[in-house]
């Protein structure tokens, strides 16, 4: 069993689900299968008049979820013939999306406990739900232009609303968040310690509810602050003015130029994130580029539409399986991004990833 599904009863007679993601071994990264038993009960709970809420972690102490299964999506790309949609790839990015939109979109309370490493498909689950909880040992990162793939997951809602433009150097950087970095881009609502979880799910138990969402919601958030701590530095916050002019204009090649320069700062934080810069996929680069710009009016179902489209587009053309390989397969870490430089990534290129591939209603029309 890789998701481990429970209930906390309450003192008065309500109940929350609790669904841990429980394939340790892997930092709890997403398969379809974990999607699959997750997704069917979260719309249970979320029908059940019984249930006031929703309680999501993580096994173990190291990880909330690492991110997608992307070796099984390398796997169903490699056995797919070029130019064709991978069906396994097809089937997991339309019911993840589906599931990070039920979570943004629930109608009680989601309490999320992001303890450890939260990347990618990690961060699509805790960015939609009401109470975020982070813990000083929090790392979020969104590190997919290293694998020639992009802020998916939502991420192109979520990132356009940090502070300035610290989004897109996330996007374009991967560069790590901690607890307080994850409050200053609105990503954790609170920092508590991790050893306080079982004592805010005792409190759970131990209290009345009401079954009412916005007198459930405020009493979650005065339960669960009662055990918060202050934040530590946030090099996110401390260097939001020098990332603003780093992402300033609409020249992305400028941009790139003083990445390229951030390599050799002083500051470990930032160099790291332009050291990433420098040797990530020029491709995914463009494509968190073109997002950025073109999802900015939509609303977040339109997003999740969106995403579908680039990220099959991503798993047809070659640097996504690349950046697997390189990194999880082979392990050199010397991907042969193609295009190589950013300068010979075309519109076109940009473009052939939104094409859509599917046939008949887009798989999440049903989506508002």
């Amino acid at each position: 069993m890789t998701v481990l599904l429970r209930e906390i009863t309450t003192a008065s007679g309500h109940r929350f689900g609790h669904a841990t993601l429980a394939a340790p071994a892997s930092l709890n990264a997403l398969s379809l299968a974990m999607i699959d038993t997750l997704a069917p009960q979260l719309d249970a709970w979320l029908a059940d008049p019984g249930v006031v809420g929703v309680v999501l972690d993580g096994d173990g102490d190291k990880a909330l979820c690492a991110g997608g299964d992307v070796l099984a999506l390398y796997r169903s790309m490699r056995e797919t013939e070029p130019g064709e949609t991978p069906r396994e790839a097809a089937a997991f990015f339309e019911r993840e999306y589906r599931l990070d939109h039920r979570i943004h979109t629930a109608r009680k309370p989601i309490v999320c406990w992001g303890h450890g490493i939260v990347m990618g498909g990690g961060l699509g689950l805790m960015a939609g739900a009401s109470h975020r909880v982070a813990t000083p040992a929090t790392r979020i990162a969104m590190p997919e232009i290293t694998i020639g793939l992009y802020p998916d997951v939502g991420g192109s809602w979520f990132l356009p609303r940090m502070p300035g433009r610290a989004g897109l150097f996330l996007a374009l950087t991967g560069a790590p968040l901690n607890a307080a970095d994850a409050g200053f881009a609105q990503l954790a609502d609170m920092v508590l310690p991790h050893e306080a979880k079982s004592a805010a799910l005792l409190a759970m138990a131990e209290a009345s509810w009401h079954g009412e969402r916005d007198a459930d919601d405020a009493q979650l958030t005065r339960l669960l602050h009662t055990q918060a701590i202050g934040l530590l530095d946030s090099p996110l916050r401390r260097h939001a003015d020098r990332i603003d002019a780093l992402m300033a204009g609409d020249d992305l090649g400028a941009i790139a130029e003083r990445l390229r320069d951030l390599a050799s700062h002083e500051d470990p934080w930032l160099a790291a994130a332009g050291k990433t810069f420098s040797k990530g996929s020029p491709t995914s680069a463009a494509l968190s580029w073109a997002l950025w710009h073109r999802a900015q009016e939509l609303e977040l179902a339109d997003i999740f539409r969106l995403e579908y489209q680039v990220s099959l587009g991503c798993c047809i053309h070659a640097d996504f399986a690349e950046g697997v390989r390189a990194l999880l397969i082979d392990k050199d870490k010397k991907p042969r991004w193609q295009p190589a430089t950013l300068d010979a990534v075309t519109t076109a290129h940009v473009d052939a990833h939104f094409i859509p591939r599917h046939t008949g209603p887009h798989p999440l029309a049903d989506l508002t």
